[in-house]
């Protein structure tokens, strides 16, 4: 299963979820950067199922025609600022993290977060440096988490799975920039039936009770 690195902590308990469903099956996943695990895919990279944090990130699949059918949106996800425990900066809006001196990492704009984070400072006419871009939204959360950053620009569902390492702001302007999680069946998948039970479980009441705890929003 290749799947964007913000559905890490979801996907990791549905797969051990569908373990105990499916004895004797083992779920796999490579967590990334959707643009990366999408170039893996059209590379030829075997995987039975891809969910992508966008659908221009799915696009590059279905486009090379290596998706079996027509992704499925599951899941949407919208973005918050995370900052240092206990918001030492005061930073309470997208236009904060423009003050000079202030550390704050993107994910870069090939992934959907920093895609979704450039048309949430478009919307709001912010022009913002940061000190690095990211391959994908872990690893912008992991920079404020090891204090080498003030503040990034990621997910609602990360800010909540890192606890009381970063604190989460939210901001209006994120509305404007909610990204769609399709996923779909692969053509190559090695094992078909597998991968349609577990797109199965992903979209039913329980796969959907696991994701919304997670922070992620209904399709």
């Amino acid at each position: 299963m290749f799947a964007a690195a913000s559905l890490k902590e979801s996907f990791t308990a549905l797969g051990q979820e569908f373990e105990k469903e499916h004895p004797g099956t083992k779920v796999s996943f490579n967590f990334g950067g959707s643009d990366t695990l999408a170039a893996s895919i059209t590379g030829g990279a075997p995987a039975d199922v891809f969910a992508a944090a966008s659908p221009k990130t799915m696009a590059i699949v279905t486009d090379k025609k290596d998706a079996a059918g027509t992704p499925v949106t599951f899941v949407r996800n919208q973005l918050e600022i995370a900052t240092l425990p206990g918001n030492p900066h005061k930073v309470s809006s997208l236009k904060d993290l423009t003050k000079s001196g202030l550390k704050v990492v993107l994910c870069d704009k090939t992934v959907p977060c920093g895609a979704a984070a450039q048309k949430a400072l478009g919307a709001s006419r912010l022009k913002l440096t940061p000190v690095s871009y990211e391959q994908d939204v872990k690893s912008a959360l992991t920079k404020v988490e090891l204090k080498e950053a003030d503040a990034a620009v990621v997910y609602r569902t990360d800010v909540k799975a890192a606890g009381d390492k970063v604190q989460g702001v939210e901001f209006p302007e994120s509305a404007k920039a909610v990204n769609a999680y399709p996923i779909a069946l692969l053509k190559n998948a090695p094992n078909t039936e597998a991968a349609e039970a577990f797109i199965a479980l992903v979209r039913s009441a329980e796969g959907r009770d696991v994701l919304t705890k997670a922070g992620f929003l209904q399709p």
